[in-house]
């Protein structure tokens, strides 16, 4: 409830007006996914909302499975749904239910409107269909069986569900408008033949309603006062109208708003699962996907994914979120309470060569600078370390604040050392920095004050532990991969980058986390320890996102 008491937009504002006015004493909204699929970020936005009005005015919100189309549907993705709106945190109570639960009474209204004469049964193929459906500048033709006797298209229909016809030889029509400017009002089908088991009424039906004709009597049945829906559904309003009207039933209210389009990413599922039978990704929950099992597995949070949607708001106007801003959500939240640690990606050996052999000391890790009550750790420290390649250069340019020959920097946690050389190997390249540290410096302050602008993270050589690491990136490699206007294969655009694997040495208290916890890795990002793929004492990290947020520094953060 908190979480949405402070949200306004004009859908809200219609559900406010609508309380206001006593048109409606409960709110009751619902979330209708189509089981052909596992959901993605965009499902999310319409989740915190339908959810969140629900819990606002508190109201209640339904998952529904609008099951009416068995070819393309699947138990795995009904069960995967079911997880995924839960993991958002949000409760449906006993209000779960399905399209087919409705298919006994959907096919008594579909009789009653062949004996308004308002249905009819054809017989045109597909393409024939097309044909005489016409363009929006240019009328429909009325199909020859448009007018077909009352009797023998209520007889026909029956004979469809008795299964006595093959998959396509008929379908039953809506009788509405030929000449409608809005294609959907052409005499859409509204039943078809499907010889094909379903995953939730099994091989009861061989007839299945389309979704258009399905979508608003399961609102009419179970009384959602505001059906909310994407913007591509305003062309279907109408329809929506129609039928209710025709058949006199109880009237929801369909809204639309403007869906979700993401930067760098695809948004259809079409296209989504076009990767993954493809082989271009690891399943439906490969962390470079945007579904939600994906960012599940990446590492993202609930609450980062709720803060997120809140952030985007809900309008009427389509346009394209910078990913940027869901990558900003998660670091927003991490920042404050993933705990600290050391962790070198890409190692280089660092000698200390005036540290006592066989020394080593304890040094105090701060684990979360944001959450005093988060406490410290301790770190050993020794001679020989291991830091990032990245943060030693030869020849360093002027800007360059970490190590090079004769340069000062601070150990974070430790000390102030001096670099006094390196060697090479044969190759040329750098395999070893050689420095001197200041005993008088520990904790990495200088007594005489002097200042130091460099600070880089390490690990004890004698006490790093192995981990594997994924680097994941982003999938695509331009703004608008599914930007097809010429003609383009959204797969031209794969990032060939966008998954490395690496081994990394970590402090052993990264070594030691449990599945699915999260971590700074400090300097370098945040890193979640994957709950599928991670054991006991030998987790395996996914770089959820790099430290470097790129939406704050858009809006001057």
């Amino acid at each position: 409830m908190s979480e949405n008491a402070e949200l306004s937009d004009f859908i809200r504002d219609i559900v406010r007006e609508d309380l206001k006015t006593g048109k409606h004493s409960e709110i009751v909204t619902r979330f209708p996914p189509e089981p052909n699929g596992y959901l993605h970020i965009g499902h999310a936005k319409s989740i915190c909302l339908n959810f969140g009005i629900a819990a606002q005015f508190g109201g209640r919100c339904h998952l529904r499975f609008d099951d009416t189309n068995p070819v393309k549907e699947d138990q795995e993705y009904i069960d995967a749904i079911i997880e995924d709106v839960r993991w958002l945190g949000f409760n449906w109570g006993e209000h779960l239910y399905y399209a087919s639960d409705y298919f006994e009474q959907m096919y008594e209204w579909a009789l009653a409107l062949i004996r308004k004469d308002n249905a009819y049964v054809c017989t045109l193929s597909p393409e024939e269909f097309k044909d005489y459906r016409g363009v929006p500048n240019r009328p429909g033709r009325e199909s020859p069986w448009r007018n077909r006797a009352v009797e023998e298209s209520e007889d026909l229909f029956k004979r469809m569900r008795a299964g006595e016809f093959a998959d396509g030889q008929y379908v039953l029509r809506a009788k509405i408008d030929m000449a409608s400017p809005n294609l959907h009002m052409r005499d859409p089908v509204i039943y078809r033949i499907k010889h094909a088991s379903h995953p939730h009424a099994g091989d009861k039906w061989c007839i299945y309603p389309t979704y258009d004709f399905a979508h608003g009597l399961e609102d009419s049945i179970e009384k959602i006062t505001h059906s909310i829906c994407t913007l591509e559904f305003e062309v279907h309003r109408p329809l929506y109208d129609w039928f209710l009207k025709a058949l006199a039933v109880y009237h929801p209210r369909q809204i639309e708003f403007a869906r979700l389009n993401l930067s760098y990413t695809v948004m259809s599922k079409r296209m989504l699962l076009e990767l993954v039978r493809d082989g271009i990704v690891n399943g439906w929950d490969d962390p470079r996907m945007p579904t939600i099992a994906g960012l599940r597995r990446r590492g993202y949070t609930p609450e980062a994914i709720r803060a997120f949607c809140a952030a985007i708001g809900v309008t009427k106007y389509n346009g394209i979120t910078d990913i940027a801003l869901l990558e900003h959500c998660i670091r927003d939240e991490l920042n404050r309470t993933a705990a600290r640690r050391m962790a070198v990606l890409n190692p280089l050996k660092l000698v200390i060569e005036n540290y006592p052999e066989g020394q080593v000391d304890e040094l105090e890790g701060i684990n979360n600078p944001e959450d005093p009550s988060a406490g410290s750790r301790k770190i050993s420290f020794s001679r020989e370390l291991y830091i990032e390649r990245d943060d030693f250069m030869e020849e360093p340019p002027k800007k360059f604040f970490r190590m090079g020959p004769g340069r000062e920097v601070r150990l974070r946690y430790g000390y102030l050392v001096q670099c006094t050389g390196f060697e090479k190997d044969a190759q040329g390249n750098i395999t070893e920095v050689r420095c001197t540290y200041d005993p008088e410096t520990r904790g990495g302050n200088a007594p005489d004050g002097r200042k130091v602008k460099g600070t880089i993270h390490w690990v004890s050589a004698a006490h790093a532990q192995r981990c594997r690491v994924r680097l994941y990136d982003r999938l695509f490699n331009v703004e608008r991969p599914a930007d097809v206007e010429q003609g383009e294969d959204f797969k031209q655009h794969l990032n060939p980058d966008s998954i490395g694997e690496i081994e990394a040495l970590v402090e052993p208290a990264v070594a030691a986390v449990e599945p699915g916890s999260r971590l700074q890795f400090e300097r370098l990002g945040y890193f979640y320890a994957d709950h599928i793929d991670s054991q006991p004492d030998a987790p395996v990290f996914n770089r959820i996102v790099p430290l470097k947020d790129a939406w704050a520094k858009k809006r001057g953060g």
